[in-house]
C-alpha cells in the first residue's frame, strides 16, 4: 500500500534517502552496495519514493562563480494585512518567477518561514545591480503586502545541498 504523505519512512528507505542527497547521481548498484541491498530493492525502493512525492526531484550544484553568478537572499517581511484570493494564487504558483521575470535571474528556492521574517527567496543573479533590479521588481509585484524587503549576498558557501564545497581553501578569504 502507498504511503501517504504523513506516513513516516522506514529504516532502509533512510539509508537510500541519506545517500542520494549527497549525490543525486549515484548509481543504483553503488547505493545497494553501499546499503547492502539488492539492486532491484533500491530501484524499486527509490520510484516509490519518487511516486508518493518524498523526492521532489534532482539537482546539480553548480559553482555560482563558475557560472558568472552570485547567490543571493531576499529575506521579505510581510505586512499584517490580510492576503486576498488573487496575491495566494500568485503567492502559490508554480510559475512566480513570470511575475518578477529579470534576465540572468534564476530563483533557487522560496520558503515561508516562521521568525524575524516570513519569506525567503534564495536566488542566482549576474550581479548586485541585478539582484536589486530583482527586488525591487518584487517589491513592484507583491506592492502592498510587502513591509520590508533586506537583500543579502553569499559569499561563501561552506556547505551547499548537504555537499560541503570542494574549494574550502577559499574560505580563508572571508575569515
Amino acid at each position: 500500500m502507498p504511503k501517504t504523505s504523513r506516513e513516516q519512512i522506514d529504516k532502509d528507505e533512510k539509508k537510500i534517502l541519506a545517500l542520494l542527497q549527497k549525490n543525486s547521481n549515484e548509481s543504483i548498484d553503488r547505493i545497494a552496495k553501499h546499503c547492502g541491498f539488492s539492486r532491484q530493492k533500491v530501484w524499486r525502493t527509490i520510484k516509490s519514493l519518487e511516486k508518493n512525492g518524498f523526492i521532489w526531484g534532482y539537482t546539480a550544484i553548480i559553482d555560482d562563480e563558475k557560472n558568472d553568478q552570485k547567490h543571493y537572499m531576499m529575506l521579505i517581511k510581510k505586512t499584517p494585512k490580510p492576503l486576498d484570493k488573487k496575491i495566494i494564487d500568485n503567492l502559490t504558483s508554480i510559475q512566480i518567477e513570470d511575475f518578477v521575470s529579470n534576465p540572468g535571474v534564476t530563483i533557487e528556492s522560496s520558503c515561508f518561514v516562521h521568525g524575524n521574517v516570513d519569506w525567503i527567496i534564495s536566488f542566482t543573479a549576474p550581479n548586485l545591480r541585478q539582484a536589486i533590479k530583482f527586488s525591487n521588481m518584487f517589491n513592484s509585484a507583491f506592492a502592498g503586502i510587502i513591509q520590508k524587503i533586506e537583500l543579502v549576498e553569499t559569499l561563501f558557501f561552506v556547505r551547499k545541498h548537504h555537499i560541503f564545497n570542494p574549494n574550502m581553501k577559499k574560505l580563508r578569504e572571508f575569515l
